[in-house]
Protein backbone atom coordinates (compact mmCIF):
# COMPACT_ATOMS: atom_id res chain seq x y z
CA UNK A 1 0.00 0.00 0.00
CA UNK A 2 1.46 3.26 -0.68
CA UNK A 3 2.65 5.56 2.22
CA UNK A 4 0.44 8.40 1.08
CA UNK A 5 -2.78 6.68 1.07
CA UNK A 6 -2.13 5.59 4.58
CA UNK A 7 -3.53 8.23 7.58
CA UNK A 8 -1.46 9.05 11.03
CA UNK A 9 -4.07 8.45 12.94
CA UNK A 10 -5.66 4.57 13.44
CA UNK A 11 -8.79 6.16 14.08
CA UNK A 12 -8.94 7.65 10.70
CA UNK A 13 -10.42 5.48 8.03
CA UNK A 14 -7.93 5.02 4.65
CA UNK A 15 -8.27 8.12 2.27
CA UNK A 16 -9.87 8.07 -0.28
CA UNK A 17 -13.21 6.02 1.36
CA UNK A 18 -16.74 5.99 -0.02
CA UNK A 19 -19.87 5.35 2.09
CA UNK A 20 -22.51 3.97 0.36
CA UNK A 21 -25.96 3.07 2.21
CA UNK A 22 -26.65 -0.50 2.73
CA UNK A 23 -30.09 -1.28 3.06
CA UNK A 24 -31.72 1.18 0.09
CA UNK A 25 -29.48 -0.97 -2.50
CA UNK A 26 -30.90 -4.04 -0.68
CA UNK A 27 -34.63 -2.88 -1.01
CA UNK A 28 -34.00 -1.54 -4.80
CA UNK A 29 -32.54 -4.52 -5.88
CA UNK A 30 -35.89 -6.30 -4.25
CA UNK A 31 -38.11 -4.05 -5.53
CA UNK A 32 -37.31 -3.98 -9.10
CA UNK A 33 -36.66 -7.60 -9.28
CA UNK A 34 -40.28 -7.88 -7.82
CA UNK A 35 -41.60 -5.95 -9.88
CA UNK A 36 -40.52 -7.32 -13.10
CA UNK A 37 -41.46 -10.67 -11.75
CA UNK A 38 -44.82 -10.06 -10.99
CA UNK A 39 -45.38 -7.53 -14.38
CA UNK A 40 -43.90 -10.37 -16.47
CA UNK A 41 -46.19 -13.15 -14.69
CA UNK A 42 -49.47 -10.95 -15.11
CA UNK A 43 -48.43 -10.61 -19.04
CA UNK A 44 -47.87 -14.50 -19.18
CA UNK A 45 -51.13 -15.05 -17.07
CA UNK A 46 -53.06 -12.83 -20.06
CA UNK A 47 -55.33 -15.13 -22.51
CA UNK A 48 -54.69 -13.78 -26.33
CA UNK A 49 -57.34 -11.20 -26.86
CA UNK A 50 -56.03 -9.33 -23.69
CA UNK A 51 -52.76 -9.20 -24.75
CA UNK A 52 -54.15 -8.44 -28.44
CA UNK A 53 -56.42 -5.66 -27.24
CA UNK A 54 -52.86 -3.70 -26.23
CA UNK A 55 -51.85 -1.02 -28.90
CA UNK A 56 -48.45 0.15 -29.31
CA UNK A 57 -49.31 3.32 -27.49
CA UNK A 58 -49.88 1.51 -24.12
CA UNK A 59 -46.87 -0.67 -24.61
CA UNK A 60 -45.04 2.33 -24.99
CA UNK A 61 -46.37 3.97 -22.01
CA UNK A 62 -45.82 1.14 -19.67
CA UNK A 63 -41.94 0.96 -20.80
CA UNK A 64 -41.90 4.28 -20.35
CA UNK A 65 -43.06 4.09 -16.75
CA UNK A 66 -40.59 1.22 -16.01
CA UNK A 67 -37.92 3.10 -17.15
CA UNK A 68 -39.21 6.02 -14.90
CA UNK A 69 -38.97 3.48 -12.12
CA UNK A 70 -35.78 2.05 -13.57
CA UNK A 71 -34.49 6.09 -12.98
CA UNK A 72 -35.46 6.25 -9.70
CA UNK A 73 -34.59 3.53 -8.00
CA UNK A 74 -31.15 4.70 -9.99
CA UNK A 75 -30.93 7.56 -8.30
CA UNK A 76 -31.49 6.33 -4.57
CA UNK A 77 -28.71 3.46 -5.48
CA UNK A 78 -26.16 5.89 -6.44
CA UNK A 79 -26.28 8.04 -3.76
CA UNK A 80 -22.10 8.05 -1.94
CA UNK A 81 -20.32 10.26 -0.16
CA UNK A 82 -16.71 10.06 -1.32
CA UNK A 83 -13.66 11.40 1.65
CA UNK A 84 -10.17 12.28 -0.21
CA UNK A 85 -7.13 13.92 1.34
CA UNK A 86 -8.45 17.34 -0.92
CA UNK A 87 -12.17 16.92 -0.64
CA UNK A 88 -15.47 15.28 0.23
CA UNK A 89 -17.59 14.60 -2.66
CA UNK A 90 -21.36 14.28 -1.87
CA UNK A 91 -23.66 12.40 -4.97
CA UNK A 92 -27.66 12.66 -3.82
CA UNK A 93 -29.40 10.98 -6.92
CA UNK A 94 -27.87 12.01 -10.22
CA UNK A 95 -26.46 15.78 -8.30
CA UNK A 96 -23.21 15.68 -7.42
CA UNK A 97 -21.45 18.51 -5.18
CA UNK A 98 -17.23 18.60 -4.12
CA UNK A 99 -16.53 20.46 -0.82
CA UNK A 100 -13.44 21.29 0.12
CA UNK A 101 -12.39 20.04 3.99
CA UNK A 102 -12.55 23.89 4.96
CA UNK A 103 -16.00 24.51 3.60
CA UNK A 104 -17.74 21.43 6.11
CA UNK A 105 -18.13 22.58 9.80
CA UNK A 106 -20.05 19.69 11.32
CA UNK A 107 -21.86 15.80 10.35
CA UNK A 108 -24.83 15.08 12.04
CA UNK A 109 -27.13 12.31 11.83
CA UNK A 110 -29.73 13.07 14.70
CA UNK A 111 -32.04 10.17 15.86
CA UNK A 112 -34.99 9.45 13.49
CA UNK A 113 -33.11 11.17 10.62
CA UNK A 114 -33.49 9.55 7.22
CA UNK A 115 -29.95 10.78 6.28
CA UNK A 116 -26.57 12.66 7.54
CA UNK A 117 -26.65 16.18 7.15
CA UNK A 118 -23.76 18.68 6.42
CA UNK A 119 -23.62 22.13 7.99
CA UNK A 120 -21.18 23.92 5.24
CA UNK A 121 -18.92 27.46 6.72
CA UNK A 122 -21.75 29.20 4.81
CA UNK A 123 -24.50 28.58 7.37
CA UNK A 124 -26.33 26.33 4.61
CA UNK A 125 -26.37 22.56 4.88
CA UNK A 126 -26.84 20.18 2.99
CA UNK A 127 -27.70 16.20 2.89
CA UNK A 128 -25.53 13.23 3.18
CA UNK A 129 -28.17 10.46 1.22
CA UNK A 130 -25.28 7.70 1.26
CA UNK A 131 -25.58 7.57 5.00
CA UNK A 132 -28.55 6.22 5.50
CA UNK A 133 -29.78 6.32 9.08
CA UNK A 134 -31.60 3.30 8.27
CA UNK A 135 -28.20 1.09 8.54
CA UNK A 136 -28.12 2.01 12.38
CA UNK A 137 -24.33 1.12 13.62
CA UNK A 138 -23.21 1.30 9.85
CA UNK A 139 -24.25 4.71 9.82
CA UNK A 140 -22.89 5.83 13.20
CA UNK A 141 -19.78 4.62 12.32
CA UNK A 142 -19.58 6.66 8.84
CA UNK A 143 -20.63 9.53 10.65
CA UNK A 144 -17.88 9.07 13.36
CA UNK A 145 -15.67 9.06 10.77
CA UNK A 146 -16.30 11.63 8.75
CA UNK A 147 -16.27 14.03 12.13
CA UNK A 148 -12.73 12.65 12.55
CA UNK A 149 -12.00 13.82 9.08
CA UNK A 150 -13.32 17.52 9.40
CA UNK A 151 -11.27 17.71 12.28
CA UNK A 152 -8.24 16.37 11.01
CA UNK A 153 -8.72 17.98 7.46
CA UNK A 154 -10.91 21.15 7.61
Amino acid sequence: MPADSESTDPGLPTLPHTYRPLGPRIVAVVLVVGLGVVCAMAWIGFDEATKAAFDVFQKITMAFFALMILACVHALTRSRVSATKEKLIVVNGYRRRELAWAQVVAVRLPPGAPWARLDLADGSEISAMGIQGSDGNRAAAAVRDLRRLVAELG
